[in-house]
């Protein structure tokens, strides 16, 4: 049976097996971030933007809550790739041969990304974020007491945007191929992209137009990426259907 034969029921069921796969995985995942977390909270308090400053637990499960916001994080990640995975692999039946390997492609390349957009927003944005803050406190004769909860929430909301919002690019990409998308639609809402974007940047930076810059041109330039990537997708696939329909 073919993708367009699927009932509505088998489209259902195989949903619930390809989530049930990531499910199982996924909890695989988490027994083995329980070891791998804290080595990584360890790490990230060693670190030179932590060193400076004293954690604190201003609640008995605060311990308990960052070691559990960590391992479920790092399963996250581990299980990404699964996910993408059986996402393609759902979908992967409606597709041409050709734009099944394409698209199978596009995995590796969005964990690439993903890790890029948190190792940018780490090791560039949060030290100088940090460091702002610091600054700020220190000038207002304001005393810090920092606490390890608070400053690893904040971490986190910090870094696991920019992980996702470096997925634009495959996301466009893939969209494309599927003719969801082409770049003259892009290319015309670009100034609600934009606007969209600024609000994410106003959302996770401190009010400082320098942090913000940081941000948000970045995230512009990602946009602007996507759209000379969708280009080079649509003409793909309009020489792909132009093959096929000469066959």
């Amino acid at each position: 049976m073919n993708h367009n034969e699927m009932s509505v029921y088998d489209h259902i069921g195989e949903l619930r097996k390809r989530l049930i796969i990531v499910v199982v995985f996924f909890l695989f995942a988490m027994v083995g971030s329980f070891f791998l977390a804290e080595p990584l909270i360890v790490y990230l308090q060693q670190a030179d933007e932590a060193k400076e400053l004293t954690m604190n637990a201003f609640r008995l499960t605060d311990p308990i809550k960052v070691y559990m916001e960590f391992a479920f994080i790092i399963a996250f990640i581990m299980t990404f790739p699964i996910t993408l995975y059986q996402l393609w692999a759902f979908i992967s039946p409606g597709l041409f041969e050709k734009e099944r390997k394409v698209t199978l492609s596009y995995i590796p390349m969005s964990l690439l990304l993903f890790l890029a957009g948190i190792s940018f927003s780490y090791f560039v944005l949060f030290p100088f974020v940090v460091d702002f803050m610091t600054r700020l406190a220190n000038r207002l004769n304001i005393e810090q007491v920092i606490g390890i909860n608070e400053y690893f929430e904040f971490l986190i909301q910090l870094t696991l945007p920019f992980g996702l919002l470096f997925q634009l690019p495959v996301v466009i990409m893939f969209l494309t191929r599927l003719g969801i998308v082409t770049p003259d639609f892009l290319t015309k809402v670009r100034k609600y992209a934009y606007f969209i974007l600024l609000v994410i940047g106003a959302f996770i930076t401190p009010p400082e137009l320098i942090s913000h810059m940081m941000v948000t041109v970045p995230m512009f330039i990602l946009y602007e990426i996507s759209i000379l990537i969708s280009r080079s997708a649509y003409k793909k696939r309009m020489l792909a259907e132009a093959e096929r329909n000469k066959e």
